[in-house]
């Protein structure tokens, strides 16, 4: 441990990553035979699905042991003061997620077990957003408004990762590009505890990868989605409380919200189109469907790879587009973001009815 005190940090991210990785490549095929053995398959819920045969779902357990042991060896991580608090809210919904992958959570248990976790990071580690930053022009909010704001952030941040794991790869490559970027600005910031963390992730992400690009070997299930989007959500709003203006921290990121939303806009945007979809239909928000901007992109012939990186390239365009232009303020850069968000959505239902239609016609932009 000594020895790895005097190493440069930029060695030590790529140490835990690495560490991280491996431990997952090593780990999956362990998992495959067992869950083969045992008959522990993805067949809940199989109208939904795009494949054809019973494919693993446990992948979240080997993202989940390798971020704990990688995270662990790293000595830097002391200077992190809620992660004892972090790592048991990880325990308790790596239980529920297992529970969930192999035969089924009551809804309401699992937001019953989300809420408890996201207390525990809003309450005990008081990890929570103390202001709107001028969004809707309101900054500092009080105690009982920055509690409930953050709760329903956290909650909503799982979620939405939740949602967008309906095809291969999307997931794990979201959490990659969220957590590498997260972890280079912690980096930069000097936050090393947050930066390993975040890095940590990315690893795992990468090593999940190599077994959940098409054709998928095994899917990290609601043990893998429900952490990375906790995960997600922890990081984000310690990223955007770090860079508060008027704090006892230097600001780096200007604009930190922006850029936060920036990040997690993949699932964000899905998560907040789907939801009021559903509402308007007058259905539960809750009852899934295939109207995900994924499940749209592969309606026009494309496959879940190409799916994926097509929306892994707007999500970077999106990041890259905030970083520039964060002197703008918050509520502005905001809502230029899902202005681009809403454009995307709107071109892409114009292929979808073109497709559908057998023709190019103006019409389609508006029914």
């Amino acid at each position: 441990m000594l020895q790895l005190l005097k190493l440069p940090e930029p060695v030590f991210y790529l140490i835990i990553a690495v560490i991280s990785l491996v431990l997952v490549l090593i780990s999956i095929p362990s998992i495959i035979h067992v869950a083969g053995v045992r008959r522990l398959f993805d067949d809940l819920d199989i109208e939904r699905k795009d494949h054809k045969q019973g494919i693993p779902r446990l992948g979240g357990v080997a993202i989940f042991c390798s971020v704990m042991i990688s995270s662990l060896l790293m000595p830097q991580l002391s200077g992190f003061a809620g992660l004892h608090i972090l790592f048991a809210a990880c325990m308790i919904l790596f239980a529920v997620g297992l529970k969930d992958d192999l035969s089924g959570v009551n809804p309401s248990t699992k937001f019953g077990m989300q809420f408890i976790v996201a207390s525990m990071m809003v309450f005990l580690a008081d990890i929570r957003l103390t202001s709107l930053y001028g969004v809707f022009h309101v900054y500092d909010l009080n105690y009982v408004n920055s509690s409930i704001l953050s709760l329903l952030v956290i909650m909503f941040l799982i979620n939405a990762f939740n949602l967008i794991d309906g095809i291969d790869g999307l997931a794990g490559i979201t959490a990659l590009v969220v957590h590498t970027t997260l972890g280079v600005m912690f980096a930069v910031m000097g936050q090393t505890a947050l930066a390993c963390i975040a890095f940590a992730v990315s690893g795992a992400c990468i090593g999940f990868l190599w077994y959940n690009i098409t054709p998928s070997s095994i899917f990290m299930g609601d043990t893998g989605s429900l952490l990375l989007g906790f995960l997600s959500a922890v990081l984000s709003i310690c990223f955007v409380e770090l860079n508060k203006v008027g704090s006892h921290h230097m600001v780096y990121f200007a604009s930190a919200p922006s850029i936060a939303v920036a990040v997690l806009i993949g699932p964000v945007f899905d998560a907040i189109r789907v939801f009021s979809l559903r509402i308007l239909k007058k259905g539960s928000p809750f009852v899934g469907d295939r109207n995900h901007v994924h499940h749209r992109i592969l309606s026009l012939g494309f496959n879940h790879l190409q799916a994926s990186l097509i929306l892994m390239g707007f999500n970077l365009l999106m990041i890259t587009a905030a970083l520039l232009l964060r002197g703008t303020g918050n509520f502005t850069l905001i809502s230029i973001l899902f202005l681009v968000c809403v454009f995307f959505n709107t071109v892409l239902t114009f292929f979808v009815r073109s497709k559908n239609r057998k023709g190019f016609r103006l019409v389609n932009f508006l029914w």
